[in-house]
């Protein structure tokens, strides 16, 4: 579509346009392999001369349209699909760091992303300082060094759900001549776009609101197209100059704006592998199809909720942004006015004994290690996603022993609260 649209008319129509004769709905296209006339051909898409499909490792048709739709729905320039949002935080960075590289990221993110910059990139030889997203810009700049590439963060950290002051952290980044980086998994563009308040590229877990039923595992890169890799050459070398397993093309002279998804698709996936199939993407577009409905109800089903825990004289304390006690509600109303998301924490009279207890209490909400689709869930990270961590570095991350994450889905609100009332009945 070259029109511009609303959000909600871009998650239907976005990214597939069918011709003449063509499946209305957009076709899973279930191959490998493309077919070509002569060697010529395939040869000049073997040395990005010409866009096409050749193996569906590096592009595919159905892959791609639902790329094009994310890409556009963050008014980024382009996006890179990928087999889980781990391989999008990894991919995003990797392209832009190697070895003897440093990056700077929030406390306040997810704890599988935590060990993949604390741990496994360390491997990599890519080293990473942690710092309070809270703190001044004064605070925040002391962590970066010569040889820091990235400042990365999550718009909504999960499982804390603070709210991450996407302005000062963009001015962070470019006042030391680094791109942003944003996980925007729980808002969604449908909420917030970080690419408008400053964020250079933005992560997605499609597997969360994206697909929204729990049914497919995937995520995403999208490139703004804003950051100016030219301007500090010297430190994005993988950009700016020749990548001999290409023949020497060197990306932001051959593609522009387009250069960093480009190089990410030529060399990491080309390299890595960590590909969407066809399958899981023609998912996350029927989930598209609806996002900006269920992000409404998420939310609203979340505020309900909040505000019920809230005067729960069994709870010890709530965080949601869209409750007026909350200490990000300012950050709330600045970033996400319509609606943050249907994630939500909380902490128990008692402790983590008491939260357990409590959660097995529960009928209608699950314990499950997802977040974000449809049903009700929660989990407790401490015991849970976070358990590979030192009590530290839960604390360092916001993570307290009584932490609960509920994930509020679109069933009706009244249930869900009859259900959290059986449960305390019983702690």
């Amino acid at each position: 579509m070259t029109k511009k649209y609303g959000k909600g008319t871009e998650c239907i129509h976005g990214g597939y346009e069918a011709k003449k004769g063509e499946p209305r709905v957009l076709p899973i296209i279930q191959s490998t392999t493309f077919l070509y006339e002569n060697s010529d051909q395939m040869a000049k898409l073997f040395d990005l001369e010409e866009e096409g499909y050749f193996y569906s490792r590096l592009a595919n048709p159905t892959v791609d349209a639902v790329a094009k739709k994310i890409a556009t729905l963050e008014g980024g320039v382009a996006a890179l699909m990928t087999s889980s949002g781990q391989a999008a935080n990894l991919f995003a960075v990797l392209n832009i760091c190697e070895a003897g590289d440093h990056i700077v990221a929030s406390t306040s993110i997810y704890g599988g992303t935590f060990n993949l910059f604390s741990v496994t990139m360390k491997k990599f030889g890519i080293s990473c300082t942690f710092v309070d997203q809270d703190a001044s810009e004064e605070e925040i700049g002391k962590a970066f060094l010569p040889n820091t590439k990235v400042l990365f963060a999550e718009t909504i950290s999960n499982p804390t759900v603070n709210v991450l002051d996407i302005e000062k952290f963009a001015r962070i980044a470019h006042s030391h001549q680094v791109p942003l980086i944003v996980d925007n998994t729980f808002a969604t563009p449908i909420h917030c776009r970080p690419i408008e308040w400053g964020a250079d590229i933005v992560t997605h877990s499609t597997s969360k609101y994206m697909d929204g039923h729990g049914v497919s595992v995937g995520g995403c890169v999208v490139d703004s197209g804003n950051f100016d890799w030219k301007a500090v050459a010297e430190k994005y070398p993988g950009l700016t100059q020749p990548d001999d397993s290409y023949h020497g093309i060197t990306y932001v002279e051959k593609f522009g704006k387009m250069a960093y998804i480009t190089k990410a698709t030529a060399q990491l996936m080309r390299d890595l592998g960590s590909t969407m199939s066809p399958q899981n993407a023609f998912y996350v577009n029927f989930g598209l199809e609806t996002l900006h409905l269920r992000m409404k109800r998420h939310s609203e089903n979340a505020q309900k909720v909040a505000e019920y825990l809230n005067s729960n004289e069994k709870v010890a304390w709530v965080r949601y942004s869209g409750l007026k006690t909350d200490a990000a509600y300012e950050l709330g109303q600045k970033y996400f006015p319509n609606g943050s998301c249907g994630v939500l924490a909380f902490g128990l009279k008692g402790g983590r004994d008491v939260s357990i207890q409590f959660m097995d209490s529960l009928k209608l909400a699950s314990i499950a290690t997802h977040v974000a689709d449809s049903q009700t869930c929660l989990l407790h990270p401490a015991s849970h996603t976070h358990r590979q961590m030192s009590e530290e570095q839960l604390l360092e991350a916001g993570v307290s022993p009584d932490l609960i994450r509920l994930s509020v889905g679109i069933e009706d609100a009244e249930d869900l609260i009859a259900d959290l009332e059986e449960a305390f009945k019983k702690i």
